[in-house]
């Protein structure tokens, strides 16, 4: 609750009393009519073909750890948002080892994302095996959406994890986030399921609203990971 209303009042310094009434109303539409989350998958073993060649202005970089951050993208980041919240949650995710992703277009910082191996920061919808990896927290700046960068950026990072013995990646979107699912369309991601999860007393519930497809679009049904049963399931909380 605090967080969430630290982000408010930064919204409001920056945007003024109606952009933060309006961003507030649609913030509130979406949690209740968003009907969950869609899932994907992605079994890295088959990406054997390297990718298409990214335009000569767009490169790609992964920062494992704070310290090789470069200040001004750190700055670039946590200024956009709320700083204190923004730069707390940068430390702990570098803290339990997940990677950031910089998309750079002539050099400026146009988009970012997080991975993590072998688990996820915040409370998910099953557990990750060892070699599965998550794919979270993907943004692109205002000034740079509507060129593609999403999906670039996510499939540059599918095929460069592909030969570190990882076996599948796993992200998520919002129903209400078509912008976000239709990128995700265009990467190796596959949909696999939708369902809606809700952390109650420390654990995670969640409830399967479509359960994963036999067909080749399902998660491989050997790993018991991949097979949840419809209804609700409570798993673990593996928030960090």
């Amino acid at each position: 609750m605090s967080n969430s209303l630290s982000r408010i009042a930064a919204y409001y310094r920056r945007n003024g009393l109606a952009a933060t009434v309006r961003r507030s109303a649609l913030s509130t539409r979406r949690a209740l009519l968003s009907g969950g989350s869609v899932l994907f998958y992605c079994d890295l073993s088959t990406l054997r073909q390297p990718p298409a060649p990214l335009p000569k202005s767009l490169t790609v970089e992964r920062v494992p750890t704070r310290s090789q951050l470069d200040p001004r993208d750190l700055e670039h980041i946590v200024s956009f948002w709320h700083p204190p919240l923004a730069l707390r949650r940068i430390n702990q995710r570098f803290a339990v080892g997940a990677s950031l992703w910089l998309a750079k277009v002539d050099g400026n910082l146009a988009g970012f994302g997080w991975t993590l191996a072998g688990r996820t920061v915040e409370p998910h919808y099953f557990r990750l095996g060892v070699g599965d990896v998550h794919f979270f927290d993907f943004h692109v700046f205002p000034q740079f959406r509507g060129q593609g960068i999403n999906p670039l950026l996510v499939t540059q990072i599918l095929y460069r994890l592909s030969p570190d013995a990882h076996r599948r990646a796993f992200i998520e979107a919002a129903r209400w986030n078509r912008p976000q699912l239709a990128s995700l369309s265009h990467t190796p991601f596959q949909s696999f399921g939708t369902a809606r999860l809700v952390t109650i007393f420390g654990r995670s519930v969640v409830f399967w609203d479509q359960k994963p497809s036999e067909n080749g679009n399902s998660v491989p049904a050997k790993d018991p990971v991949s097979s949840p049963t419809p209804g609700s399931t409570a798993l673990p909380n593996l928030q960090s």
